[in-house]
């Protein structure tokens, strides 16, 4: 087993993992609040934390991944009135979007996906023991969280209490004892159509409080590393890290792991900004392939800059792997998964598979780990690479390329007709029909590929 090494946001370096138990590897990374269809941006840390959990698996450990999804917020409530909808439903209706969404990167599910909702009564007992500890208290049917009676508060954003503004949780500034102090519990409001019943009263908990209750829940209150995107860590984790910690008296995690933000024009993509860029979108038009490598192609912890040209670019190298899996690396001798054929294992490969691997368990180098991969691709294309093709069995899949293993599935004739269908209504610009006649496709389990050649069609993972 190697030693696997993630930078922490909390000390800043970069320790080795400890396990929570005998090989046992907590992950908890925040997930969506559902007010929208998620956009590429959202996907990121959904895929990193499944590669993440990958790559442990393959290093002896037992990883556990938990994406959360948040279901009660002020943003679901707006978007609901907004679409005339009551905000069970439309909540319900968006986690079923993005299950669908995230299902076509073709990476599989987290081991557990926790939504807020059905997290009430941990979420009114952790509430309960902050009050009884004297780390919280009620005002006016609300909870507020006493930030002044946590001294180690701002430690994981390095942030002087005095200067920080607790956003959309911050609550009621007139029933705050103060204006530091953030919402554990908010009393329901007008145009508010769904509440809970708690100690305090009718309300609904607050977005930092569920995700302490929901890691809690499946992990316990101390585990390996807690994931998210770098814009959460204040207030929403350095919230976490206080509610934990007072109420449990232990940290909520070993290791805080925060990726970076997918980019346009330099501003972090988000709904709230308007400059956005549909998951569903950037699968139809490049693949889940190029998806999940494009948001995996730079450092996690480095912003990742969104544009056309670097999807296309992560198409053309993931198509690139594919053809020399096709033409060569599919028949390449396989004593083994790195052996030549006298039983001793090609140099090269062996080099290259360790730098791989090397590069996974230095904080997660997913670029310097492509990079290996594409040196075996351009060798194999260069001479025959005995073992080659079980090298790639092992290390695609760690980057969640294992779907290019497989040989493509010729179409059938009813989808080639839908296909050619297809181009004619967008040949005549009828979108609403050649979108339908693309899910009807779906359905069949064939996805479109709209290529610089025409469209054509590949089998759905």
């Amino acid at each position: 087993m190697t030693s696997v090494r993630i930078q922490d946001t909390l000390s800043g370096q970069t320790p080795a993992l400890a396990a929570d138990g005998p090989d046992a590897v907590g992950i908890y990374a925040c997930g969506p609040t559902v007010y929208g269809r998620i956009h590429i941006g959202n996907a990121r840390p959904f895929v990193i934390f499944t590669l993440l959990k990958r790559f442990l698996a393959q290093q002896g450990y037992e990883p556990k991944l938990v994406i959360n999804v948040t279901d009660i917020n002020d943003k679901i409530y707006d978007a609901a009135r907004e679409a005339g909808r009551p905000s069970d439903e439309y909540a319900a209706e968006m986690t079923a979007a993005y299950i669908r969404d995230t299902d076509r990167l073709g990476l599989g599910r987290p081991d557990a996906e926790p939504l807020a909702t059905e997290t009430i009564p941990e979420i009114v007992a952790l509430i309960e023991a902050l009050v009884e500890s004297g780390h919280a208290y009620e005002s006016g049917g609300d909870v507020y969280f006493r930030v002044r009676s946590f001294e180690g508060y701002g430690k994981l954003s390095n942030r002087d209490p005095a200067e920080m503004d607790q956003g959309e949780e911050a609550g009621i500034e007139s029933l705050k004892e103060d204006k530091l102090d953030f919402a554990l519990w908010k009393a329901t409001k007008e145009g508010e159509d769904t509440s809970w019943d708690s100690p305090w009263g009718p309300g609904r908990p607050g977005w930092h409080i569920e995700c302490s209750a929901m890691a809690e829940k499946e992990l316990g209150p101390d585990f390996a590393i807690h994931g998210g995107g770098i814009d959460l860590v204040f207030p929403h984790h350095e919230n976490e890290v206080a509610q934990t910690e007072a109420a449990r008296g232990v940290p909520l995690a070993r290791i805080w792991m925060h990726n970076g933000m997918v980019q346009m024009d330099e501003e972090k993509m988000s709904k709230s900004e308007g400059n956005i860029f549909q998951l569903s979108e950037a699968l139809d038009r490049y693949g889940p392939e190029a998806v999940v490598a494009y948001l995996a192609s730079g450092h996690y912890r480095q912003p990742l800059a969104f544009s056309d040209e670097a999807l296309e670019d992560a198409r053309s190298r993931v198509e690139g792997i594919r053809n020399y899996v096709i033409s060569r690396a599919s028949s390449a001798p396989r004593p083994g998964a790195l052996d030549a054929p006298g039983g001793d294992p090609d140099p090269f490969l062996a080099e290259k598979r360790a730098a791989f691997l090397d590069a996974l368990a230095d904080d997660f180098n997913t670029p310097r780990a492509f990079a290996a991969l594409a040196e075996i691709v351009a060798e194999g294309n260069r001479r025959e690479l005995p073992g080659a093709r079980g090298a790639l069995e092992e290390l695609l899949p760690l980057l969640g390329l294992d779907s290019l293993l497989a040989a493509e599935e010729a179409a059938d004739p009813e989808a080639e007709a839908l296909l050619a269908e297809r181009e004619r209504a967008r040949a005549s610009k009828d979108f609403e029909r050649a979108d339908e006649i693309r899910d009807g496709l779906a359905e069949l389990g064939w996805e479109v590929r709209d290529e610089a050649g025409g469209a054509r069609l590949v089998r759905r993972p």
